[in-house]
């Protein structure tokens, strides 16, 4: 594996610094439309539809491509991405373990990268990844101070069997450790199970007064209705991968009382008008809602969008310097993204650095529960 890396890199290298200029910008977009994350996916493509098709005066082309919920098929894309279809940026992945593989093509290659989902890295090693989803650690944060808030001492814990549920667990036990709330089990599923009923019960087992969840999408709906069914009456909370339409429609009566954070676009409307993300939210909340009537819109969506804003405030500025399809405007672009100032998405507020590529703060943290079939922002 290492030995392919390693050569795939040094193709990519060269045919990505041989590019000459374009007529147009290309913006590719590698996504999980299909598999265990298309809850989420269908989302993440639907906000294309909202994107023009001019920056600044020059076409854009956005070229989507469906990694089918697998990291493999994901690094097989961008390869073809870099390579072939010479992109200047890359929208994505929107799955955390394809954020992790495609990131070193994406970074030798000198493609700046706008990953989805939450991915840690450090933004010096890899200066053309940059991430719009919240920090997982801001998020978890979020849910524990509403736990301590209302008592809870002890909790369960529940979710994937594979590196997102270990980031969960990760940021639980920190969070969980300086909030003084035990863990009194730990228990996983794999994102394909259509069951996880031998879990709950060791949970249930445990009786803890809560569970966390370290799941997302509609699998995330497994260990919900089954801990209903055995007649848990403790509070559920999970991470911002949980919240989306999907999740209500498939957990049903059983995902009532749910708690998650979520970014602010999903309550928009329902937030105060203070709020400095309600005007542009609420924005795109109406025009996602009239593209696709009766869908609703979720955190996901917004993710591409803010992609989008990112992109759209930093195109103008490497324009100044190179032209679409070179080496130079896509450093060029690098350098604007990283120098983004309190740019205002639907998601947060983003404020880069050479040392922060997120840039989000408290600002993208809004708790929400399940309430008579669908997300409402906890006032």
């Amino acid at each position: 594996m290492k030995t392919r890396l390693l050569a795939t890199l040094a193709a990519l290298s060269v045919l990505a610094a041989s590019g000459t200029a374009q007529a147009q910008i290309k913006l590719g977009a590698i996504l999980s439309i299909s598999g265990p994350g298309a809850a989420m996916g269908v989302g993440y493509k639907g906000a294309f539809d909202l994107f023009p098709t001019e920056i600044a005066g020059q076409k854009v082309e956005y070229i989507i491509r469906d990694d089918a919920t697998d990291a493999s098929t994901g690094y097989t894309i961008a390869q073809k991405m870099i390579s072939e279809d010479h992109v200047d940026a890359i929208i994505g992945p929107s799955l955390t373990a394809t954020d992790a593989a495609v990131a070193p093509l994406a970074n030798q290659a000198k493609v700046p990268m706008l990953a989805m989902a939450p991915y840690e890295y450090d933004p010096q090693k890899q200066p053309y990844t940059f991430n719009d989803a919240q920090p997982l650690s801001l998020m978890v944060s979020a849910v524990f101070k509403y736990m301590q808030q209302h008592g809870v001492k002890d909790i369960g814990f529940i979710g994937f069997s594979d590196g997102w549920g270990d980031q969960v667990l990760g940021a639980t036990r920190q969070l969980a450790g300086d909030g003084g709330i035990k863990i009194l089990a730990d228990e996983r599923y794999a994102r394909t199970d259509t069951t996880c009923e031998a879990q709950v019960l060791k949970l249930i087992s445990r009786h803890p007064q809560a569970i966390m969840m370290g799941n997302s999408a509609t699998p995330a709906t497994l260990p919900v209705i089954a801990l209903r069914h055995r007649g848990y009456k403790g509070g559920i909370y999970g991470n911002h991968g949980i919240v989306s339409p999907a999740f209500i429609k498939v957990g049903g009566a059983a995902v009532e009382g749910v708690i998650a954070a979520t970014s602010p676009v999903v309550v928009a409307e329902q937030l105060p008008d203070s709020n400095p993300v309600k005007q542009v939210a609420a924005k795109f909340a109406k025009d996602y809602a009239a593209r696709f009537p009766g869908q609703g819109v979720g955190p996901f969506a917004g993710y591409s969008y803010d992609a989008f804003l990112l992109l759209n405030n930093a195109i103008p500025e490497a324009l100044k310097s190179a032209s679409p399809g070179t080496e130079a405007f896509r450093v060029a672009l690098r350098d604007a993204l990283e120098k983004t100032h309190e740019l205002v998405g639907v998601s947060g507020v983003y404020t880069m650095s050479p040392t922060n590529h997120n840039g989000q703060d408290a600002r993208a943290a809004v708790l929400v529960e399940v309430k008579d079939g669908a997300w409402r922002a906890i006032q």
